[in-house]
């Protein structure tokens, strides 16, 4: 494990405290960490809570070129209200984007493959000089996510820390509504769940909020937090 153990500890003791957790990950591993994110339906409390930290967190977002124009336009607009100042545009390897999907279609026959070109792989790379990673999952967003704790290893001796693990939909929208946050077009046209325009779909009434994601598929991750071996 690269994190020591006074850190650990601090960060155990922090409990499910979102703004202390990310105190204590933002300040003790200053350099050594990065925020991975969406900038989806429910990024912009994250985000805010990071940057009145440390405006200068690396902020890792995956540009996998397939994503819909107004997540690109709402990336743009919460960096510059945030005030973040390193906001990281990770792009699939252009060779391998020639060579492994060359017309742009491979999420309609193999969206495991194409998540891995277009999000794990980058990621992969863009984490190599980091130690621990931040990310905005909830246990509310699926059933696969109902588990989760606040801190978990991750491949390489890594850290991922998910401070928001707790929060409820209705909190979010409380604190981006407290906050006077912008919030993400979509989410107005019923996509409480965004991600890559081919894949995701309007979600009705009562449905999961992730039920949009690769709809009428067995999958329902992306790749990037799939436990892989170390």
């Amino acid at each position: 494990m690269r994190i020591n153990a006074d850190i650990m500890a601090e960060l155990k003791q922090a409990g499910e405290n979102a703004p202390e957790v990310l105190r204590v990950a933002l300040t003790r591993l200053r350099g050594r960490i990065a925020l991975v994110s969406s900038f989806g339906a429910e990024s912009a409390v994250m985000l805010a809570l990071a940057a009145e930290i440390d405006p200068a967190v690396p902020v890792l977002f995956l540009e996998t070129g397939q994503h819909f124009p107004e997540t690109l336009a709402y990336r743009q607009e919460l960096a510059r209200v945030l005030g973040l100042r390193d906001v990281r545009d990770l792009h699939p390897a252009p060779g391998q984007i020639e060579r492994r999907d060359p017309e742009g279609q491979l999420w309609a026959f193999d969206p495991d493959a194409c998540c891995a070109l277009r999000k794990v792989e980058p990621l992969d790379e863009a984490m190599i000089p980091f130690d621990a990673w931040i990310t905005g999952r909830k246990r509310t967003q699926a059933a696969t996510r109902q588990g989760l704790p606040v801190v978990e290893d991750a491949p390489g001796g890594k850290i991922k820390i998910n401070p928001l693990i707790s929060w409820t939909p209705r909190e979010l929208d409380a604190e981006m509504t407290r906050r006077n946050l912008p919030r993400h077009p979509l989410t107005l046209r019923g996509y409480p769940s965004i991600g890559c325009a081919p894949c995701t779909r309007p979600v009705a009434e009562g449905e999961d909020p992730r039920q949009g994601r690769w709809a009428g598929q067995s999958k329902t991750e992306c790749g990037i937090h799939v436990r892989r071996a170390s």
